[in-house]
């Protein structure tokens, strides 16, 4: 059986990231240059956003989501619906991605990746939180991490009313309702 080289070359890619799926695939090599020198718009693929833009993503960008990793090569030729993400996220999603195969291809130090990260993460709340289940919608742990550590940073040390407030949160307890969830969970509050 022969397998054209831009399959052999998928079947290497998924073996290698098998063990670690959200991780960029490292192009080495003659991986590398066969790759290259085979088709460069094997490493793109399109998604199109609920919303019907199609944009283009690379291979290892889109192989840091769970939803995405391992898709064939046909996705480099069709695009690949993504239902539940419109194109501002999407784009948002991938600029992520991009910069983490960029840090991992480059081993840059944590320090610098984490500078970014919280960089990233300054936005309003609504793109934050679509930004979340974006995140968990496309299986991209790295970002539903860091996205949720961002709303737990600003809930830490906060009152309930002080994050309904902030938030805008309706309290819709009732003033026993409220009493009977505070006796429940008084052990939150030992801390």
């Amino acid at each position: 059986m022969h397998l054209p080289v831009s399959a052999a070359l998928l079947l290497v890619q998924n073996a290698c990231t098998a063990h670690s799926p959200r991780r960029c695939a490292p192009r080495t090599g003659w991986l590398a240059r066969t790759a290259m020198a085979d088709n460069s718009e094997t490493n793109v693929i399109k998604l199109e956003s609920s919303d019907g833009q199609v944009i283009e993503a690379t291979r290892d960008a889109a192989n840091m989501s769970g939803f995405l990793n391992g898709l064939d090569d046909e996705a480099g030729k069709v695009p690949v619906p993504v239902l539940q993400v419109t194109a501002g996220l999407l784009i948002k999603v991938l600029e992520y991605c991009e910069y983490h195969c960029k840090a991992e291809s480059q081993n840059m130090s944590e320090i610098e990746i984490r500078d970014w990260d919280e960089q990233f993460v300054v936005m309003d709340d609504y793109v934050l939180f679509n930004l979340i289940l974006a995140a968990n919608y496309l299986d991209i742990k790295g970002l539903l991490d860091l996205t949720c550590k961002k709303v737990a940073d600003e809930i830490r040390g906060k009152t309930p009313e002080e994050i309904r407030t902030r938030f805008n949160i309706k309290n819709d307890f009732t003033p026993e309702e409220e009493e009977e969830v505070r006796r429940e969970y008084a052990w939150c509050e030992e801390r």
